[in-house]
């Protein structure tokens, strides 16, 4: 009887780089809506949502502590590298490393770990917006030069204070929408998958 190695394989980091790749392009394109400002505070629900059909054809391939973790580490390298701060790198580790958690809890076999794996995971987008509430002045002074002061102005107006701990929520629920719809659409790749 063979016996599966607990390490990452480099079939498994292939997974993780491709999967990655794909879900990096959908936020980015997700995160085009924040030229708006009204949909700002929507994009915690709206990025994951359109996120979840390939992040839960990812998690179909999941098996091995680590995958997700990766993942929110790249996916906080490469905003990072883009200007968007460190605290979505922060995000990225912490949020990955609790999904991964949960997955493994449920021997990647329980759908309800992988929903609440998922919706947990969304929660790294939070290191982006976190710079509005915990910045918030270094934030929007950085923001005039680029989208101008009415725009500034108006995405104050639309993000006070008390929004920080409701846009986990809101994320926390894309993340659950994300993944319902993922397996929905997914759902031969989930009964091969034997996640129930």
């Amino acid at each position: 009887m063979e016996v599966k190695s607990k390490r990452l394989q480099a079939k498994d980091l292939i997974n993780v780089g491709i999967f990655t790749a794909i879900y990096f392009v959908i936020f980015f394109a997700g995160m085009m809506l924040g030229y708006i400002p009204i949909f700002i505070p929507l994009l915690g629900l709206v990025c994951p949502i359109l996120c979840g059909i390939p992040f839960m054809l990812y998690l179909t391939k999941v098996k091995k502590f680590g995958m997700v973790t990766l993942t929110g580490v790249i996916l906080g390298l490469l905003n990072l590298i883009m200007g968007s701060g460190v605290l979505v790198l922060v995000g990225g580790i912490i949020f990955g490393v609790v999904s991964d958690l949960i997955l493994r809890a449920g021997k990647y076999q329980s759908w309800k770990c992988v929903l609440l794996g998922n919706g947990v995971f969304s929660l790294w987008i939070m290191g982006y917006v976190s710079r509005m509430f915990l910045t918030r002045d270094d934030f929007f002074s950085s923001l005039v030069s680029s989208y101008g002061q009415e725009y500034v102005n108006t995405l104050m107006s639309y993000t006070p204070g008390w929004m920080f701990p409701v846009l986990f929520v809101v994320t926390f629920i894309g993340g659950i929408l994300g993944a319902l719809l993922g397996k929905a659409v997914l759902k031969k790749h989930f009964e091969k998958a034997g996640i129930a």
